[in-house]
């Protein structure tokens, strides 16, 4: 016969071998006594947790000559052939290769029949998450009235994917993780069965790997058998599954602590030659780092933490030498930088910068600390500085008078505001001198021309509105002379009709009565000043006076 690995000949036969989930054994248990078994059965959880075992174990109390009952005997007929897989009434269906809607039909049709040599039938459909949408609209009808003749019983690792249609016609048992102390104790009971002596540090690697899963550790346990012979190691268990010892992730752990990086790259360099998974790697190292933060927060760390009370002991010393402030932060920094090294093309290199960035953090003091520490040192210099100024002298303030602004004499030349200044009043212009004046521009011209239309116009209108003299008021034109044209503008009417509008308008500047003798007499002095400001204006001001002269 060939040989029979553990997950096979240890799988349990009874409720009582059950390793662990004892809240749902107990109530399948109270359910088989008290007759309340309901016709359709759905265990999830984690792969080897024991689904299809509770399944085949159902399946034996329920055709079990002495039942139903909590205790199959294992010894009637009908327990045996369960037991073997020889049950003619036990369909056990894998879910992944009989998905479609046709088997789901030949299934219908085969139930229909009462059940060989046992009491029921019994339907176990392994991986039932599988099945396609129509294979599960098939078996809505027949799931919520079975016949009564006939139980489902359904196990699946993925429950988020099983219709609610489904769900709401079963009863759920969701199966837990199996802790690390009922896995130690039946991977020694196992190893005491097959005569072979296991370390306890061995069987801690074990359970630790096998992560809650019995048919996971089991599978470990075998290969570990195979090597080692009758004596087992936790050094001969690390080198079987390529794991490192805990000794070498707590000295790298301790090295980043204490900023120690050319140790912890040489921990990396001996990680790197183990030929360790990365990933195992990156998830023991910040597990270390995990215990230690709930050594920090906690005094009894225990009940938080799985772990031997040896290795427990080793991080509560650990932890009273660094703050979880700082343990915190370290741990945030190679969080980040190992996640970047799962994804990265070259992981070595960027767990080797990931640690180069942790050693960096030092000692990170709480901000409430450093803020009484500050505290504490302005209440010291304020108390200096008090003792200092009453212990010096009395100094005389010495009053700054502003300096006097000095204003350049050019300014006071050309301000024309300056009162005990008066204006320089120059000799009018001959015509010979005019011509060497500044050149105009056309533009310049053009728009001189403008302005002296405007006023014409505007002397015009104002005539117009005072037809008193009986006269127009004719202005000169600026332009060549043609014929014998003189203005025949009454100077003295004009001059009182302008002096009357203006008093009419309240806004109106007065611009003083000045006579045609008087304007070419202060003209000179006028351009002058309108030369500083506006040397275009000036210049054409300066022309048109030298037109006026050669009219005249």
């Amino acid at each position: 016969m060939s040989y029979l690995v553990l997950a096979r000949k240890s799988r349990p036969q009874t409720f009582e071998e059950v390793v662990g989930q004892k809240i749902i054994v107990r109530t399948l248990q109270n359910a088989l006594a008290a007759g309340r078994v309901p016709h359709g059965l759905i265990f999830s959880g984690i792969r080897g947790t024991g689904k299809t075992t509770l399944a085949r174990i159902m399946a034996k109390a329920l055709n079990c000559e002495q039942g139903p009952t909590p205790t199959p005997c294992n010894t009637c007929p009908s327990c045996r052939d369960i037991a073997a897989g020889a049950s003619v009434d036990l369909h056990e269906i894998d879910g992944a290769s009989n998905r479609g809607i046709q088997e789901i039909r030949d299934l219908k049709e085969n139930i229909r029949f009462m059940p060989t040599s046992a009491r029921f039938k019994i339907i176990i459909i392994d991986e039932v998450h599988m099945l396609t949408s129509e294979a599960f609209n098939a078996l809505l009808k027949t799931l919520e009235e079975p016949p009564d003749h006939v139980y489902f019983m359904f196990a699946t690792t993925e429950l988020h994917k099983v219709p609610v249609t489904i769900l709401s016609r079963c009863q759920r048992y969701e199966l837990q993780r199996v802790g690390r102390m009922e896995l130690a104790a039946h991977y020694t009971r196992l190893a005491e069965s097959e005569g072979i002596t296991i370390e306890p540090a061995a069987v801690d690697l074990i359970v630790r790997e096998a992560a809650g899963s019995v048919r996971d550790g089991l599978s470990l346990l075998d290969q570990v058998f195979s090597y080692c012979g009758d004596e087992v190691k936790a050094e001969e268990v690390a080198e079987v599954l390529g794991l490192v010892s805990g000794q070498v992730i707590a000295d790298l752990g301790e090295a980043l602590l204490t900023g120690d990086i050319s140790r912890a790259m040489e921990q990396l360099d001996q990680v790197y030659g183990y030929g360790m998974n990365i990933k195992r790697f990156v998830s023991e190292l910040l597990s270390w780092f995990r215990h230690l933060i709930f050594c920090c927060l906690n005094k009894e760390p225990g009940r938080l933490l799985d772990l031997p009370q040896e290795d427990i002991a080793r991080f509560s010393e650990i932890a009273q030498h660094y703050s979880l402030t700082t343990v915190y932060a370290l741990f945030n920094i190679l969080l980040e930088g190992l996640e970047r090294a799962h994804y990265s093309s070259q992981p070595r290199l960027a767990i080797e910068m990931a640690f180069i960035g942790a050693v960096q953090v030092g000692d990170v003091q709480p901000v409430s600390e450093l803020l009484v520490r500050l505290d504490t040192i302005l209440a010291g210099a304020g108390q200096e500085i008090s003792t200092i100024s009453s212990a010096a002298p009395e100094r005389k303030k010495k009053v700054v008078q502003p300096a006097a602004r000095e204003i350049p004499e050019k300014t006071l030349k050309e301000s024309p505001s300056t009162p005990h200044k008066e204006q320089e009043i120059s000799p009018p212009p001959v015509a010979g001198v005019a011509e060497k004046k500044e050149y105009v521009k056309k533009e310049d011209v053009k728009k001189e021309d403008i302005e002296k239309e405007q006023v014409k116009n505007e002397q015009v209108q104002a005539a117009k509105k005072h037809p008193s003299s009986g006269k127009d008021i004719v202005e000169k034109s600026d332009g060549p002379p043609s014929g014998k044209k003189e203005a025949s503008l009454d100077e003295n009417k004009f001059r009182d009709k302008k002096e009357s509008r203006d008093e009419k308008e309240p806004g109106s500047v007065q611009q003083g009565t000045l006579g045609q003798r008087d304007i070419k007499r202060r003209w000179p002095a006028f351009v002058d000043y309108v030369r500083d400001r506006k040397p275009w204006m000036a210049a054409t001001l300066q022309k048109a006076t030298t037109v006026t002269l050669e009219k005249e």
